[in-house]
């Protein structure tokens, strides 16, 4: 995924093959981006194309595979488009007009609703004769009629598309909350091997913007260069942002009354759930008091760890998932932790074996995506942390790096790992 469409609105078409998905795909783009055949099962894999959609802003449209599609490999089709049928923001039921309704259409409308997920039904064939009952079905949802081979409909349907608007729950920025016009920040942002050339990385360039968007002052500096700007300033910033990679020094370099956070963890409030890692690092702390009290490993031999990035990258020798947070955690947990680098979650059955799950800042994927993970995650029992609370309680900066996030800060006395 390309770092703008983790902002996007996430359209899926869904149906039954050759009910017309790729068709209105290409209607809705004007031109030819889904392949459309009379076969059934033409569309294999997920084909996502991105828009501007009036008033929604941008989005991106799926394409996907027939619900009804068959055999082994249809089975792996079907599984991809489970996929973005949970980390969609808005869900198209593309159905015939003249048709009753499937089994499997009726099931996953009333799965979408019963998840509070917002649902469009697309009639289309609608130069045929409607079905009685299939009309009665879509008029209990937001639908319209369309006809792919006149193209009439379309415009209709963006409309329909449009209207949800204020239904759909837009990620917040970075900086929602916790400043105001006028403030200064100063920002750190190391220059290491993992950094894109002549760029910045994602959250770092949405910071920033969001705050020239808020009207803030920033100060942007390298990691080495802290004290001597710090001292220099006649006006102290109201909040210094790190790298997480970084916080040692940075906080050995400014005052500990200064209030400082990171890049991650304003991720991890944006993206997930700041609340659900904050007690994954409640598990590491009774780990690790656990090890300092008996002087041995808290899990030996019994501790693996998902280390889940969302996106995929050239690891380098100081990689922050598969090198430096796993050497810290063996060094304050257990030496003999095993870790499993993945991109994506393992099915139920295997995801038990794990003992806890760190998880990268998931800058690339969108909020819906990330929610959707950190759910099955949690009905699972199993204890997630986000990067840059990780490595914030490891050089025993918490709760200081949860100041800015007024409500969890004043709550920190009260979490389970302070009893």
């Amino acid at each position: 995924m390309k770092a703008a469409d983790a902002l996007r609105i996430r359209i899926v078409l869904l149906g039954l093959r050759n009910a017309g998905k790729s068709s209105l795909m290409n209607n809705l783009f004007e031109k030819h981006v889904s392949i459309v055949s009379k076969i059934p099962g033409t569309t294999t894999d997920p084909v996502a194309r991105a828009m501007e959609l009036d008033d929604l802003g941008p989005v991106s449209v799926i394409d996907t595979a027939g619900l009804d599609d068959e055999g082994e490999i249809g089975k792996e089709r079907i599984k991809k488009t489970v996929e973005r049928i949970e980390n969609a923001d808005i869900h198209v039921i593309v159905s015939r007009i003249d048709k009753e309704p499937d089994e499997s259409e009726l099931s996953l409308a009333e799965s979408i609703i019963k998840k509070k997920g917002l649902l469009v039904i697309a009639l289309t064939y609608a130069d045929h004769s409607a079905d009685n009952v299939k009309l009665g079905w879509a008029k209990k949802y937001p639908y319209c009629n369309i006809d792919n081979l006149s193209k009439s409909g379309i415009d209709n349907f963006k409309k329909t598309l449009i209207s949800l608007k204020e239904k759909i729950t837009f990620e917040i920025t970075p900086l929602d909350g916790i400043v105001k016009k006028g403030d200064l920040l100063l920002m750190v942002t190391p220059i290491d091997t993992a950094a894109p050339k002549a760029r910045l990385i994602m959250p770092q360039v949405e910071t920033i913007r969001d705050s020239l968007d808020k009207g803030c002052g920033s100060l942007v500096i390298k990691e080495d260069e802290v004290k001597y700007y710090y001292d220099s300033l006649k006006t102290k910033p109201s909040l210094v942002i790190t790298d997480s990679q970084a916080f040692h020094k940075v906080a050995l370099d400014i005052p500990p009354k200064q209030m400082l956070t990171s890049f991650s963890i304003l991720y991890a409030r944006k993206k997930g759930d700041l609340l659900e890692f904050v007690k994954g690092i409640a598990a590491l702390k009774k780990y690790s008091d656990k090890r300092n009290k008996t002087e041995k490993d808290a899990l030996a031999g019994n501790t693996r760890v998902i280390i889940l990035e969302a996106c995929s990258h050239h690891r380098k020798d100081e990689d922050i998932g598969t090198v430096k947070i796993p050497a810290l955690f063996r060094k304050l947990i257990d030496k003999n932790t095993e870790f499993e680098f993945l991109r994506a979650l393992p099915d139920e059955e295997n995801i038990l074996k794990y003992s806890a799950i760190i998880h990268c800042g998931a800058c690339m994927i969108t909020r819906t995506t990330m929610l959707s993970r950190l759910e099955k995650i949690k009905k699972m029992g199993i204890p997630v942390i986000n990067y840059g609370l990780f490595l914030a309680w490891a050089n025993n900066l918490l709760p200081r790096a949860l100041e800015p996030f007024t409500e969890i800060y004043s709550q920190w006395k009260d979490f389970e790992f302070n009893k």
